[in-house]
């Protein structure tokens, strides 16, 4: 197969999820994401995820009044024909600047950072450390937070510096559970993920 043969069949089925996903009704209790040419299917949050997303929603709100930004939760974010939903973001506080044009979510060149929390299982895992990683640097969101349960007793790692061309991040600080994971750069600067969010390290 050509180079170019290949790059229009790759442009082919990203319309052709594009327009799967617009036309599909998720099932009851799950949100529907398109990564790396897959529609993905995840669950809604559970009672940890809540008790975990919930204090970082409202900290980064009251972190951010008075500024140009807000957060915000479970909202598409799209980048090209790419969507993914993160469980927090930060954005524009009048979100209407950076809507999609079908009204479809909200354009990640807009969006100062993600949070996710991990869900149990190795399939949640790969999804938030190794597809989503990928997707949002390639999507140039400079921050991207992960708060994982399941890393050596809880970590929060920090990504930072994306490099759209590799779909990496160029830098990333792991914290374990029990010390401060702060935010070093954006609008969030100085937003601290501590115990008093996650708990102490896990068994």
């Amino acid at each position: 197969m050509s180079a170019l043969v290949a790059e229009v069949a790759v442009v082919n089925l990203d319309q052709v999820l594009w327009q799967a996903w617009k036309s599909m009704d998720a099932p009851e209790g799950f949100h529907a994401e398109i990564i790396e040419g897959t529609i993905t299917l995840s669950p809604t949050v559970g009672t940890r995820h809540f008790a975990v997303n919930r204090p970082v929603l409202h900290g980064l709100y009251g972190n951010l009044r008075g500024s140009d930004w807000t957060s915000g939760n479970v909202c598409n974010i799209i980048h090209g024909l790419k969507v993914l939903i993160p469980d927090v973001f930060v954005g524009p506080r009048h979100v209407e600047e950076i809507d999609h044009p079908e009204g479809l979510g909200l354009l990640a060149s807009g969006i100062a950072l993600v949070v996710e929390t991990v869900s149990p299982g190795a399939e949640a895992r790969q999804r938030d450390h190794v597809l989503k990683r990928r997707a949002y640097a390639a999507a140039g969101i400079p921050v991207y937070v992960i708060i994982d349960d399941y890393d050596d007793g809880g970590t929060v790692t920090i990504l930072t510096g994306p490099d759209r061309e590799r779909r990496a991040y160029g830098y990333s600080a792991r914290i374990p559970y029990g010390r401060k994971a702060v935010i070093p750069e954006g609008p969030a600067k100085g937003f601290v993920i501590g115990p008093e969010i996650t708990g102490e390290r896990r068994a």
